[in-house]
Order: structure tokens, then C-alpha cells, then sequence
């Protein structure tokens, strides 16, 4: 009898889920209207929905996301304000590495099969975030609360329907200004007011996704065609095939290894814009306006495809990927850590992201990775500004060192376990570890 491996019907769930939530975004942004409806029931819907999306990908391991939402809300509530971010910090943290932890060595190591922690990776995200900002309500800043939210505006942030499967985390405070219907008002008169044509095209009470929604929708359908052709043909762990290595230059060893990474972008690239065309389409998303007067819906887009690709520093590849961890770390952990922040912030991203040996050996990595290119930007980049064609020249050297640099960095975060990767690292090299030793010297 055949049967469908377990994996692929999580990923044929994931696809089927993230489809139903667009079609519920149409739905929710066309009747569920501000307009229409009172914030209580757009939090009461997005909220059910979020949980029926959650049962139906990872049944009764969706109870985790209650748990881990409840505990946190209850140091929240009883801890004091001094300390509640450090409690809510280390509970919500604790509580995901906890069911990482299970997940990989208590069901199936190395299989992604019942992933439920992924979710929950952005709930931790959200969790935090939103401490921190009702911690930092007592000063001025931005994102600042001045109130605790209700347990029902708190599960609506956490578990709604449109970024329940895959984020992307948001503010507390752009999420509650969506609910509301006063997201675009701000933007709109910020930006109204700055081009003079408040009484133009700009005067309008509530610009359409529509175009935004179908272009993501279609990088959704190239990147997902370009990983399902590329993605078998060109495996990571060929790099470290005996035969392959022993038969191959070096040289086209590189190669390999980034046209190999090359490929395993587009899953990721799928994910993301699919996840920011659901919000888009709900109308979650309204960055005001650009020069042309377009609107812009990329408040909380996880990434920008081209400069991912064309980046010519390890910086600006990290600062286009995965945006909004980006910002949570930063927000979390960077502003914060009096002590090497660096360092910090690579840790805390390693914690996140899971237990897997090779997801620390890739941030450790990083951090050498990142101090070079610092070292190489301060102190050689200036003698190639002297004329374009000398930054011409500058500009293709870092952008392949970039890739190379992000294509090594990133083979143990994919192959996972430690003896692939010591054996990536053995391969890979001219010399063992000699990327490292270049990266520190540097």
C-alpha cells in the first residue's frame, strides 16, 4: 500500500493552510471591515481561525501555542513592571527551547515531520516583543505601550489567522491600529503632508492591496517552480559526497556549494512573501506612500529578494533576510547587551532557532564572518572610492566574497548535525577550518 511520507503532507498541510488563510484575508478585509464590525469581532474571528489553521496543520500540538501564550501572560500580569520583560524573556525562551528540545531527540531528530515549534518561534518573537514595549511604555519610544492588553487583544496577536503558520511578528502597536482601522491614517497624513498634495491622488481614506497582493503572489509562484526544479538536482549534502570531493577542483567545490544554496533560497522566499501577501490581503501591512504615489505595503515584509542576491556585504545580506527577526533581535538583544552585543545576538538567534548542533556552529561562524567584513569595509573599501570603476571592481570582489561567505556560513545550519558539518568543514576547505582562521585574522 502506498502511503505519503509524513514531511511532505506537513508541507502539503502548511501550503493548503497558508491558501485558506489568503482566501480568509479577502474575506475578513471585504466583510470583517472596520467599517463594518467592531474591533471585539475581528479579534474574536482572526483569533478562532488562527486556531482552526493551527489544529488542522499540527492537531493537539497546537495546545503548546496556548500554553506558551498563558504562561507569559501570567508573568505579565504578576510580575512587576521592572522585571516583567526578564521574566517573560526567559519563560517564553525557555518554554520553546523545552519543546525543541523534545521535538528533536525525544520524536524525530533530523525531520521536520509535526514542526510545531515553528510557530511558536514567532509567538516567542511576539511575546517578547510586546513585554519589552509595555516595559519601555514608562519612557519615550516608539513602539512604547501605555496599557496591558486584554487576554483576548493578546491570543488575537499571537494567533491570528495570518500569521499563525509563518509570521511574520509585528508590533503590538501595528497589529491593534489594523484591528482598529486607523493603521493607514498616520502614514497617509505623514506622507500627505511632505509631498503637498493632500487634497491629490493621496487623499484617500484607504489605499488597495490588490496590486501588491497579485505581484507577491507571483514571486510566490516563481520562487516555489524554481526551488521544486532545483532543489533535488542540487542537494547540500553532495558537497560533502567522498566521491564528489575527492574527484571535484576546489574551485567548482565553491561553485557547487553556492549554486546549492542558491536553490534552497527559494523555499524561504516562498514562505515569506506568501506569509506578507495573507496580511497584505487582510490589509495588515500599509507603509504609506512611495515618490510615485503608489502605496507601499511592506510594513512587515520579512525580505527583499533582489538586494538578498546582489548584497556585497555580509551586513546587508543579514539586514534584507529575514527582516523582522532581524528587528526583534536587534529591539530584544543588540540595544540592550552592554557586553559584546555581536556575540549576544548571534546566541540569542542560535537559541531561537532550535537545538540542532549546526544551527551554533553557523552562528558562532557569523560572528568571526561579520567582525571581517566590518574590518575589510573600514579599512579597505575607502582606496576603491577613488573612482566608479575602482567600486565597480570593489563592488563584484565583495559580492562574490559575500556569497561564498554566506554559502559557507549557512552549510551546517542545513545539514544539522555535528559530523556533516565537521566533515563539510574538512571538505570544503583547502585547509581545515582556514575560513575561520582567515575570518579572525582578518
Amino acid at each position: 500500500m502506498l502511503t505519503t511520507p509524513a514531511p511532505f503532507l506537513d508541507k502539503v498541510n502548511f501550503v493548503a493552510g497558508q491558501l485558506f488563510a489568503l482566501l480568509m484575508a479577502v474575506w475578513f478585509r471585504l466583510y470583517l471591515h472596520p467599517s463594518k464590525t467592531s474591533p471585539f469581532i475581528r479579534h474574536v474571528v482572526a483569533t478562532l481561525l488562527g486556531f482552526y489553521l493551527a489544529l488542522f496543520c499540527f492537531g493537539w500540538y497546537s495546545l503548546h501555542f496556548l500554553v506558551q501564550s498563558g504562561l507569559s501572560y501570567s508573568v505579565m500580569i504578576f510580575a512587576g513592571l521592572e522585571h516583567m520583560h526578564k521574566y517573560c524573556f526567559i519563560v517564553t525562551l525557555g518554554y520553546l527551547i523545552l519543546c525543541q528540545i523534545t521535538r528533536v531527540y525525544v520524536f524525530d531528530y533530523g525531520m521536520y515531520s509535526a514542526d510545531f515549534t515553528g510557530p511558536m518561534m514567532v509567538i516567542t518573537q511576539k511575546i517578547t516583543s510586546l513585554a519589552f514595549e509595555i516595559h519601555d511604555g514608562k519612557a519615550i519610544m516608539k513602539m512604547s505601550l501605555r496599557r496591558m492588553p486584554s487576554l483576548l487583544e493578546y491570543l488575537s496577536y499571537n494567533c491570528n489567522f495570518m500569521g499563525i503558520l509563518a509570521g511574520p511578528t509585528c508590533s503590538y502597536n501595528n497589529y491593534i491600529a489594523f484591528i482598529e482601522g486607523t493603521g493607514y491614517q498616520p502614514r497617509h497624513q505623514e506622507n500627505a503632508n511632505a509631498n503637498g498634495k493632500e487634497n491629490g491622488k493621496y487623499k484617500q481614506s484607504e489605499p488597495s492591496p490588490k496590486n501588491d497582493v497579485i505581484s507577491k503572489l507571483c514571486t510566490c509562484a516563481i520562487s516555489l517552480a524554481i526551488y521544486l526544479s532545483l532543489c533535488k538536482l542540487l542537494p547540500v549534502e553532495h558537497s560533502i559526497d567522498d566521491d564528489f570531493v575527492s574527484s571535484t577542483p576546489f574551485y567548482l567545490q565553491v561553485i557547487y556549494l553556492y549554486l546549492a544554496m542558491l536553490a534552497l533560497r527559494p523555499k524561504y522566499y516562498f514562505v515569506w512573501t506568501l506569509a506578507d501577501a495573507i496580511n497584505n490581503a487582510a490589509g495588515f501591512g500599509f507603509n504609506g506612500y512611495n515618490k510615485d504615489g503608489s502605496p507601499r505595503w511592506d510594513l512587515i515584509s520579512n525580505l527583499r529578494i533582489l538586494d538578498i542576491e546582489f548584497a556585497t556585504s555580509f551586513k546587508s545580506f543579514l539586514d534584507n533576510w529575514n527582516i523582522q527577526t532581524a528587528l526583534w533581535l536587534k529591539r530584544v538583544c543588540y540595544e540592550r547587551c552592554a557586553i559584546n552585543p555581536t556575540a549576544a545576538t548571534f546566541l540569542l538567534s542560535a537559541m531561537w532557532h532550535g537545538v540542532y548542533p549546526g544551527y551554533y556552529l553557523t552562528f558562532l561562524t557569523g560572528i568571526a564572518m561579520t567582525m571581517a567584513a566590518r574590518a575589510v569595509r573600514h579599512n579597505i573599501r575607502p582606496y576603491f572610492l577613488v573612482s566608479d570603476s575602482y567600486k565597480c571592481i570593489y563592488d563584484v570582489i565583495t559580492w562574490a566574497w559575500t556569497q561564498i561567505a554566506i554559502s559557507y556560513t549557512v552549510a551546517p545550519f542545513v545539514l544539522l548535525a555535528v559530523g556533516p558539518s565537521l566533515k563539510f568543514y574538512r571538505y570544503v576547505c583547502s585547509a581545515e577550518y582556514c575560513v575561520d582562521i582567515d575570518s579572525i585574522l582578518l
